[in-house]
């Protein structure tokens, strides 16, 4: 399976594209759209949108081969979507560790579904934009689900 357009559009809304190196909410150096870069990487002069979008395909292409070890269920297009933004954003270790996993290889899809909200969070804030991020990806689970802000 892979990232649909829908899941890809989310992914980059998220993101957004920046074309020069600058420091992710836990410092890390990033670059593109939400590329952190290796020990050996670097781009001193920034890079093209035509560079990021290959980077980027690298990028889900290890979060994608994560998925297919770790989670040993059958998914929809959405929740598998949902996942690739998960493991792109906060990386295969989290999900590896997670009870979200634990949740979802049990079969148990809607509690796996609502552990995504958990996640909202760098270091004890929490974070607004996280927080839309897993609400998405929560809509993308489950296209019923109503908007957590909604009364």
């Amino acid at each position: 399976m892979n990232l649909s357009n829908e899941g890809l559009e989310l992914l980059k809304k998220s993101e957004g594209f920046r074309n020069l190196v600058y420091a992710d909410l836990t410092g890390l150096r990033t670059i593109g759209f939400g590329h952190r870069l290796k020990a050996n990487e670097q781009y001193p002069s920034g890079v093209t949108t035509e560079q990021a979008e290959s980077i980027l395909a690298a990028d889900l292409a290890v979060a994608q081969s994560a998925i297919g070890r770790l989670v040993h269920v059958p998914l929809s297009q959405g929740q598998f979507d949902a996942l690739v933004d998960f493991v792109f954003n906060l990386g295969a270790g989290r999900l590896a560790a997670s009870t979200l996993l634990r949740y979802l290889n049990e079969g148990k899809y809607d509690a796996a579904a609502w552990e995504l909200l958990a996640w909202d969070h760098a270091g004890h804030r929490e974070i607004a934009a996280l927080k839309r991020r897993r609400e998405a990806e929560v809509r993308l689970w489950s296209p019923s689900t109503r908007d957590t802000n909604a009364a």
